[in-house]
């Protein structure tokens, strides 16, 4: 068996970050990766760009070079690319945790692959993995996805867009823009406030000049194969569709955190309870890092304001190790 000083579940950019403290450290680390390399990262839109600008996303010291203002997906895939071959990153791709157990001086734990052992872990995971279900009639129809990818798939169809957010303004701008009938569905009164503030006008005025239809205060209510039904303040509708882009959120793999014995708080954010100072969990030798803190809260935790966690978490491994 397999073992390490401290096991990273999650290879985004705050579970390399923790790899690069621990190897700072001198600490034996491994981080395991159920998909790609920043896997998150990967399923993003291909066209999207941060909000944040590019030295707010960079980790390790390594500068992150952009010829935009604001990075792009592939920008951020090759800079993390990069930084983890830059400190050559003791990393294992494809491969997802099962099951984990305490033993008397640190963890059990259990892969798809193999069996580690491990003094710490931390739990990097992010929150992009689970969609937000609407749980409607139709919605594990082909035509129905929870994430968007490209604009072109939906040239000459008709598109429904569920949500007001910046993943679902990103999917319906586009997809019009390729030639999409887009017909949007927001449970709100109006475009979201968190939009990017550079979208958020060409939204807003692609729907007052009517090349967008919206339907605000409104919800999906079942899928059929060549239709969508729609309950608006004016009563149920039914309109054509070819596809559904449902753009409802995400959520961490609670599953996950429950299987390490975390404590979550007993409200809708389900927030797993750590130490902000030293990011420990309610179980001793587990932390968290990232934007997986926030449990339901999605919007709490970005890159830019989590790289520090990676510090902290090592400030407080190697501090207790010394003190041992």
């Amino acid at each position: 068996m397999n073992y390490y000083d401290i096991l990273i579940i999650g290879s985004g950019p705050i579970g390399l970050a923790c790899g690069i403290e621990a190897q700072r450290a001198g600490l034996s680390y491994v981080i395991i990766e159920k998909g790609c390399l920043v896997n998150s990262l990967y399923n993003y839109p291909a066209n999207m760009t941060f909000f944040s600008t590019s030295e707010r996303l960079e980790i390790g010291g390594v500068p992150f070079m952009s010829v935009n203002n604001k990075p792009t997906r592939p920008e951020a895939l090759e800079y993390y690319r990069r930084v983890t071959v830059k400190f050559a990153l003791n990393l294992r791709l494809f491969e997802e945790v099962l099951e984990v157990s305490r033993l008397a001086d640190g963890f059990s734990v259990t892969t798809s692959k193999t069996s580690y052992t491990a003094g710490k872990v931390i739990i990097a995971t992010g929150f992009y993995d689970i969609p937000n279900r609407m749980n409607i009639p139709g919605e594990d129809l082909p035509k129905v996805t929870h994430y968007y990818r490209d604009p072109h798939y939906y040239a000459m169809q008709q598109v429904l867009v569920v949500g007001a957010n910046n993943s679902s303004v990103d999917a319906a701008l586009e997809t019009y823009r390729k030639g999409a009938s887009v017909t949007m569905v927001i449970r709100g009164e109006e475009i979201g406030k968190r939009v990017k503030y550079w979208v958020r006008p060409d939204i807003v005025n692609r729907i007052a000049e009517g090349s967008i239809k919206a339907y605000f205060q409104s919800s999906l209510t079942a899928i059929g194969p060549h239709e969508a039904e729609i309950l608006t303040p004016n009563g149920p509708i039914t309109i054509p569709n070819d596809f559904v882009l449902a753009m409802t959120g995400y959520q961490p793999d609670f599953k996950l955190l429950r299987k390490f014995g975390l404590s979550l708080s007993d409200d809708e954010k389900l927030c797993p309870f750590h130490d902000p100072d030293t990011m420990e969990t309610s179980e001793p030798g587990i932390y968290l890092a990232g934007v997986v803190c926030g449990g339901m809260d999605t919007h709490s935790w970005f890159i830019e304001n989590s790289r520090e966690h990676a510090g902290k978490i090592l400030k407080d491994i190697t501090s207790n190790l010394f003190r041992k």
